[in-house]
């Protein structure tokens, strides 16, 4: 919290009218000072009269200072505004999948500038494998190094071949571009799921897969 300009307790209000004050003090002192007699400053004597004025300076200047607190705090809780010309980060929006004829659905983060890959041909990629619930299952990143295979002739899933090359509905990727795949069972693992060992599966049979690709080009 930012420092208060001043402590509780040391504002010092307006004294109201003394008129006021003595309204319940029987025969008040009343003293004119000699040295500024046209000016009206009135010295109030009365012991009475000194200790309610003293009472209403603390009362109001602790109220003042509750008060003044109160409010720093709640400005603090504001969201305060960007300096001209200052970057806002703004969340990206999510990335919509088509759905192609085969059942396989891109969506393409980052549009390469690249060649496109040719059928045989070796090339590498980079990827995050995801299971439907979000679970990372692999991913080459991790591992530092992109993957090197021979797209279109079954070195890899149904899935990954469609989607790098392209075809039944789905646009080829250039190189330096980036998609996201998500592929039915029947594309990716079907049945016999993947990483099965003592009757617990890595990639579950039948399990719906999501792939972030990044196609860096040809090996």
């Amino acid at each position: 919290m930012k420092s208060l300009p001043f402590s509780a307790g040391t504002y010092i209000p307006k004294i109201p009218n003394p008129k006021i004050l003595n309204k319940n003090v029987e025969n008040p002192v009343i003293r004119w000072s000699k040295t500024k007699p046209k000016m009206g400053l009135i010295d109030i004597v009365g012991q009475q009269n000194e200790k309610a004025i003293v009472l209403l300076k603390r009362r109001e200047g602790v109220g003042l200072g509750l008060y003044v607190g109160i409010a720093d705090v709640l400005l603090q809780l504001l969201p305060q505004p960007c300096p001209s010309g200052a970057a806002v980060e703004v969340a990206p929006a999510a990335c919509e999948l088509t759905v192609s004829p085969s059942g396989l659905a891109f969506c393409d983060k980052v549009v390469g500038k690249g060649p496109e890959a040719v059928k045989g041909q070796l090339i590498k990629a980079h990827y995050v494998g995801r299971l439907e619930n979000g679970k990372v299952f692999d991913s080459s990143y991790n591992r530092g190094k992109p993957l090197t295979f021979r797209v279109g002739v079954g070195e890899v899933i149904k899935g990954w071949d469609q989607g790098i090359l392209g075809g039944d509905g789905v646009p080829p990727m250039l190189a330096g571009g980036k998609r996201t795949l998500r592929l039915p069972p029947e594309l990716g693992y079907g049945m016999r799921g993947a990483g099965c060992k003592g009757g617990s599966c890595i990639i579950p049979p039948d399990s719906v897969l999501l792939f972030d690709v990044e196609f860096i080009g040809k090996a």
